[in-house]
């Protein structure tokens, strides 16, 4: 079980039922039964992943009357955000050198 929030983070994220619920918060609030409408799924298997989400601060529950809205929390994602570019920083670096040697062999000065 993760214990550091990025890695909760992450596995919240490996699912994609949990991503594609999180991609339809990004359209506002919804109740369980709307995340639940496109999916083939039971009420009962979209509430464990809203519970998971829950857990891993991607999104909270508000209380409207007998209604209890999703929403998405996006704090965690600018976590996740920033780890992956942190090594975007390394990609990047790695295709300079390779454009850079390309250059050299075109130009046969290697």
């Amino acid at each position: 079980m993760p214990t550091d929030q990025l890695s909760t983070t992450f596995a919240a994220l490996a699912d994609p039922t949990r991503r594609a619920i999180l991609a339809r918060l990004t359209r506002g609030e919804a109740t369980v039964n709307e995340l639940a409408a496109p999916f083939e799924v039971s009420l009962q298997a979209v509430s464990k992943h809203l519970k998971v989400l829950e857990q891993a601060g991607l999104i909270s529950r508000g209380r409207t009357r007998q209604w209890r809205p999703c929403r998405l929390e996006a704090a965690p994602l600018a976590d996740v955000a920033g780890w992956v570019a942190e090594y975007r920083h390394f990609w990047e670096t790695g295709f300079d050198r390779l454009d850079e040697h390309l250059r050299q062999l075109q130009e046969g000065t290697e």
